[in-house]
């Protein structure tokens, strides 16, 4: 258990940004979803609009901390390219 006030602070803090980071994480999964919802029904205008909305939410979760650069712009390419192919199908 926390001794001084700063670790007590500090645990307090934590929790909060863990809240926020969670449902930070959650929100981008859910807008991911509804991207891979539209490309499985096969609507390319569905999947393209859901896909403009779950960028921005997936740039703000990169630069808020919660995940990796790297991570969301493999996410955004391999999303976009399956919209893509939806086309050309």
């Amino acid at each position: 258990m926390a001794n001084t006030a700063s670790a007590r602070k500090r645990i307090r803090q934590n929790e909060r940004r863990n809240a926020r980071n969670t449902a930070r994480m959650s929100r981008m999964r859910t807008f991911i979803k509804k991207v891979e919802l539209a490309i499985s029904s096969g609507d390319k205008t569905q999947a393209a609009e859901a896909l403009r909305a779950a960028q921005p939410e997936m740039q703000r979760a990169v630069g808020k901390g919660v995940v990796h650069a790297n991570t969301i712009s493999r996410k955004i390419s391999r999303l976009s390219a399956r919209v893509k192919a939806l086309a050309s199908a």
